[in-house]
């Protein structure tokens, strides 16, 4: 897909090159075959820039163990979103989780930040995790197609956020005052 946003042309005593937006012209070339082509770059410019909303790839890396505060524990298996354009992308257009599958959101330092599901197809559920490695917040989160979306936020500072399908934490009787912690399942 690279190789398409990468374009040249050249035609009837006319060159033009688009790779970092430079145009170079030798000769005439009628402006309606100019526009063309760059319309066909914009349009193809953005088709490669949205790669990043296609579904999650492959299988999860990463696990979070939740620990019951009344004894015993599961795990959920995750994909980590830790970069500003991995955690505003998250789970949006994803159509399906596995019941045992999610995403941790990872925080270097302790953040107030709010989730919302703009063009999140599934109903979700989320802890935020925080400093300590205790879940202070278990919310439920809802669908949003249009504008204005809801926010859903914790009850304290956290740096990590774990979206599992609606209800799991429920489920696994997981809440408040458990606690949790993230590791790379293929480091070991």
């Amino acid at each position: 897909m690279e190789a398409l946003c990468r374009l040249s042309y050249s035609g009837d005593g006319a060159m033009i090159t688009m790779g970092p937006w430079t145009l170079i012209r030798r000769g005439t070339m009628d402006r309606m075959r100019l526009l063309v082509l760059l319309t066909t770059c914009c349009v193809l410019a953005t088709g490669c820039d949205r790669q990043d909303e296609a579904p999650l790839p492959g299988v999860p890396d990463h696990a979070v163990t939740f620990e019951r505060s009344s004894g015993g524990e599961t795990q959920l298996d995750v994909w980590v979103a830790d970069t500003d354009a991995e955690r505003a992308r998250g789970l949006m257009k994803v159509d399906g989780l596995g019941a045992d599958q999610g995403m941790a959101f990872v925080f270097e330092e302790p953040t107030d930040a709010t989730f919302w599901m703009r063009d999140t197809l599934l109903p979700l559920s989320i802890a935020f995790v925080d400093a300590a490695g205790e879940i202070v917040t278990v919310r439920e989160m809802t669908p949003c197609e249009a504008d204005p979306c809801p926010t859903y936020a914790a009850d304290g500072p956290f740096v990590l956020a774990v979206e599992a399908n609606a209800g799991y934490f429920a489920r696994e009787h997981v809440g408040v005052g458990d606690r949790a912690h993230l590791t790379d399942v293929t480091s070991g």
